[in-house]
């Protein structure tokens, strides 16, 4: 049976811009990294080898959408994905309209296995680090997810628990709100 919430790519105009545009790989330029959903049916690829940012978000959506206790999220830019396969079998969620009409920002899921795929923002894409097709040893894949290395924790003041691992902690934005020591107390800033 069809799912009645999923929106297909033949009836929406996101499917025509990046990141949904399928493009062919001579066009896209090398691909650095390929990630799946968890059942397969999504699919796609980066060209840029680095994030330009990497965080872990401890806000009050964040936990409850992803089931965890923070979401690790690596930024690029919206120009930098190309989905391979399943572009018409997204499902969208928009939190600040609580609507699964594609509105930006949006969280965007695989519609089968509903694995979160990327959240989608006015300028760029939040995409999941887990995605990401890793080959060798668990040592080379440690190495391997150094190019999505957070550089901070933010909406820190809300996590469940306390993070030992020397990364800024914000209270809210990074760099626009206060910074935190890893217990949660605010520290004095120059």
């Amino acid at each position: 049976m069809d799912n009645p919430l999923e929106h297909t790519v033949e009836s929406e105009p996101w499917k025509y811009r990046p990141p949904y545009q399928i493009h062919d790989p001579k066009e896209f330029g090398p691909v650095k990294w390929r990630a799946h959903c968890q059942c397969g049916k999504v699919s796609y690829m980066l060209k840029r080898e680095r994030a330009l940012d990497a965080k872990y978000c401890h806000c009050r959506g964040c936990q409850v959408l992803h089931g965890a206790p923070f979401q690790w999220a690596a930024i690029f830019h919206k120009e930098d994905v190309s989905f391979t396969k399943g572009a018409s079998g997204l499902a969208f969620y928009s939190s600040s309209h609580k609507s699964q009409e594609y509105e930006l920002p949006t969280k965007v899921s695989c519609a089968f296995c509903h694995s979160p795929i990327m959240d989608e923002g006015r300028n760029v894409c939040l995409l999941f680090p887990e995605l990401i097709d890793l080959t060798g040893s668990d040592e080379e894949k440690r190495r391997k997810l150094g190019a999505f290395k957070p550089t901070c924790h933010i909406f820190y003041e809300q996590r469940v628990l306390d993070i030992e691992d020397g990364l800024p902690k914000w209270s809210g934005i990074d760099k626009t709100s206060s910074l935190l020591d890893d217990r949660g107390c605010r520290l004095q800033q120059e």
